[in-house]
């Protein structure tokens, strides 16, 4: 049975930030480790993006940070593409690491102080289980998902989180564009 959403987010983030630290203190398991961090990550904001992210907007009052949150989530979502495309013995690596790991850190960060905290005294905890359930079941779904790869649906959710208008009349490719660009 699914927890608390607020507590498995929470989990997730400590998870990612174990694995960013493996990967900038062992090179070595770069070409292992870069593969489910990608994994993982990916599957979680897809997860949040659908599940978590219109609840906290609808529920928690969050629209702007949930906006806000959305287009973190686009930066990280490019930034672990092109660590995927990088070569882990490459310099390249390491400014790519980096990047990703700070706008990481600054979303978790960020998140842990205001939606988070918010949906926790706004959302009853049978609602936050609920949550937690359909978050549990849309992360599982998504995982094995490749950054950069969204469905066009997934873009559109993306889209609605980030407050783009006109998304539904667009191509996969023009929302994908416009998502890039509120981040």
């Amino acid at each position: 049975m699914a927890g608390d959403v607020v507590d498995l987010i929470m989990q997730d983030h400590r998870e990612v930030e174990r694995l960013f630290h493996e990967l900038e203190r062992h090179p070595e398991k770069r070409p292992l480790l870069v593969p489910v961090l990608s994994s993982l990550l990916t599957a979680h904001s897809r997860a949040e993006e659908a599940e978590v992210y219109p609840a906290a907007k609808g529920e928690a009052d969050e629209a702007e940070d949930v906006a806000h949150g959305q287009k973190e989530h686009a930066e990280a979502e490019q930034l672990l593409a092109k660590l995927n495309e990088t070569e882990p013995e490459s310099k390249q690596f390491e400014k790519v690491l980096s990047d990703l790991v700070e706008a990481v850190t600054h979303h978790v960060k960020e998140e842990e102080s205001t939606v988070l905290p918010k949906m926790r005294r706004e959302l009853t905890e049978a609602r936050r289980r609920e949550l937690g359930k359909a978050f549990v079941s849309s992360r599982t779904s998504h995982l094995g998902a490749r950054p950069g790869e969204a469905t066009k649906r997934e873009l559109l959710t993306q889209a609605r989180n980030a407050g783009v208008t006109g998304a539904s009349k667009m191509d996969k490719d023009e929302i994908a564009r416009e998502v890039a660009k509120s981040s």
